[in-house]
Parts: C-alpha cells; structure tokens; sequence
C-alpha cells in the first residue's frame, strides 16, 4: 500500500531545494572568487544533486525489488560521497571567511536533502497513482 505524500511535504521539499541550491548559487554569484573557482564550486553541487537523486532512485529501485546493477548503485553511492569530499577539501582549502565556508556547506547540504525528497515525493505520488 503506498500512500501519497502530503502537500504541505512536498511544498517543504521544494522550498528547502530552492533555498539551498538559491542561497548556494547566490552566494557564488557575489563571491569575489576567480571564475575557475565558481566553476569549480558550481560543478560539484551540480554533480551532487544528480548523485543524489541517483543514490535515492537506486536505493528505492532495490526496496522494490527492481534490478539495479551493482556497478551502478556502487558508482552512485561513490559518486555522492566523492562530491560532498570534493566541497569540504575546497572550501577547507578556499581562502574565504569561515562564515562564507559554512554558508556554502549549508547551502550544499539544504539543497541536496531537497533534492532527494523531491525524487522520492515524486516517486511515492507516481505510485500512489497507479495504485488508485
């Protein structure tokens, strides 16, 4: 039995992603960074996020008992903690406030809990569909 997830859940998952991967873009935007440097901060959150929707897909496929190819649900997994390795060595390393650092750590953290939700709020009303 699959029940759909509620409203006020999905609105909340939504605006977590908007607010995260918002405040994330925008600060990188404002930063007084060379423009490799955004780009390399740009990349790995795009990266996350799509590791992330990944990893969820790739767990939920295997509850579900939907064949998911070891290979792919390892490089998934490695995939998401390679990006979150990736900003923590970056912005260890980045010469910017420890308040800038944090604000991207949150940002990056917001945005990927918002991502995840997203695909399985999305997922849980696509099963609670075809259900009725």
């Amino acid at each position: 039995m699959s029940a759909k997830p509620s409203n006020a859940y999905i609105a909340s998952s939504w605006i977590a992603f908007a607010v995260g991967l918002g405040g994330y873009l925008i600060g990188l935007f404002r930063a007084e960074m060379l423009l490799n440097e955004k780009g390399y901060y740009l990349t790995v959150i795009l990266f996350a996020l799509f590791s992330a929707i990944s990893v969820q897909k790739s767990v939920r496929d295997k509850e579900e008992f939907i064949q998911v190819s070891n290979l792919y649900y390892g490089l998934s997994w490695f995939s998401l903690i390679a990006s979150i390795a990736l900003l923590t060595i970056g912005l260890f390393n980045a010469d910017i406030l420890p308040s800038e650092k944090g604000f991207y750590a949150f940002g990056f953290l917001l945005s990927i809990f918002g991502a995840i939700t997203i695909q399985k709020n999305t997922r849980d009303t696509i099963s609670y569909q075809n259900s009725n």
